[in-house]
C-alpha cells in the first residue's frame, strides 16, 4: 500500500489538503480517492485539495480540486495558501509566481499574511436584485440583512442550481457593517456547502459593492465567519485591475495517508 504525505492549510478557514506533487505520481483523474481524502467523516476532511507540481518558467503550478473531486477554477484561499506551502517547501522566499487554471499569479508573503495578485476583472454586471462577476471563478452577490440568521446551505444550493444549472456558481449573501466593510457568508459549488471563507468570493464582493456604488474605497474589509480579508483594486473605466487578496494562510498539520 502506497503512503502519501499530504499537509493540511487553512486561510480564514477555508481548509485545503496540500500536496507536493513534484514528481508527478498523484492519481488526477481519480474522482472518488479525492472525494474521499475531502470527506470529513471519512477522510482527512478539506473544502478542496491542491497540488503543487513543477512549472518550467514560473516557480510552481497550482492544480485545485473541489471537495467533490472534480477539477475547479481558480480558488483565491487556495492560491494564497499554496504560496505559503511553497515556502514551507524552501521552493520561494517572501514573493512567489505560480501558474493556475486561470493564469499566472503572484504572492507576497510576511509572517502574518499572504497577499496574492488576483486575475484582472472586465464586467460586473448587474441584475435586478443581485450581482454577478467572475474573479477567476463565478460569482453571484447579493445584499441582505441580518446575514447571521440567513441558512446559507438552504438558500444558496436553491440559487446555485435555479439561475445556474449544473454548471452553477458560487452564492454570495452581504451584509454592510461600515463604510467599505462588509459581512460575507459564502455557499460554494462543488463543495456544496457553505465554507468558512471563500477567496474569489469576497474579492467578487468588493468589486460589486464599488460596483454599484456601496462602497466608495479601493480597499475593502471582508469579515467572513472564518476571519478577515482585505481586498485592493484599481479602476479603470469598468473594468478592475491590480486586484489583491490578503489575509492569513497557515499550515495546521502534516499527515499521512493510503
Amino acid at each position: 500500500m502506497r503512503m502519501t504525505t499530504f499537509f493540511k492549510y487553512q486561510g480564514t478557514g477555508n481548509d485545503f489538503i496540500m500536496i507536493d506533487d513534484r514528481n508527478e505520481t498523484f492519481p488526477l483523474n481519480d474522482v472518488a480517492i479525492i472525494a474521499k481524502w475531502c470527506d470529513r467523516k471519512f477522510g482527512i476532511g478539506a473544502d478542496g485539495l491542491i497540488l503543487l507540481q513543477n512549472h518550467d518558467s514560473l516557480d510552481f503550478k497550482m492544480v485545485y480540486f473541489n471537495a467533490d473531486g472534480n477539477p475547479s477554477s481558480m480558488c483565491g484561499n487556495g492560491g494564497r495558501c499554496i504560496a505559503r506551502f511553497a515556502q514551507q517547501l524552501g521552493i520561494v522566499k517572501d514573493t512567489a509566481s505560480f501558474d493556475a487554471v486561470d493564469g499566472t499569479h503572484h504572492a507576497t508573503l510576511t509572517d502574518q499574511v499572504v497577499s496574492l495578485h488576483m486575475s484582472d476583472v472586465n464586467a460586473v454586471e448587474q441584475h435586478e436584485g443581485h450581482i454577478f462577476t467572475n474573479t477567476g471563478s463565478p460569482h453571484h452577490i447579493q445584499l441582505t440583512q441580518n446575514i447571521g440568521e440567513i441558512d446559507v446551505f438552504t438558500e444558496g444550493k436553491k440559487l446555485r442550481y435555479a439561475l445556474y444549472g449544473d454548471t452553477g456558481a458560487n452564492i454570495n449573501f452581504v451584509e454592510p457593517v461600515a463604510q467599505n466593510h462588509y459581512k460575507v457568508r459564502t455557499y460554494e459549488r462543488g463543495v456544496e456547502n457553505e465554507t468558512l471563507s471563500c477567496g474569489t468570493g469576497v474579492t467578487a464582493v468588493a468589486l460589486a459593492m464599488h460596483a454599484i456604488g456601496r462602497a466608495t474605497g479601493n480597499d475593502i474589509i471582508l469579515e467572513t465567519p472564518g476571519g478577515k480579508l482585505q481586498v485592493d483594486f484599481k479602476t479603470s473605466g469598468s473594468s478592475y485591475r491590480d486586484i489583491w487578496l490578503t489575509g492569513p494562510a497557515t499550515a495546521v498539520f502534516k499527515g499521512t495517508m493510503s
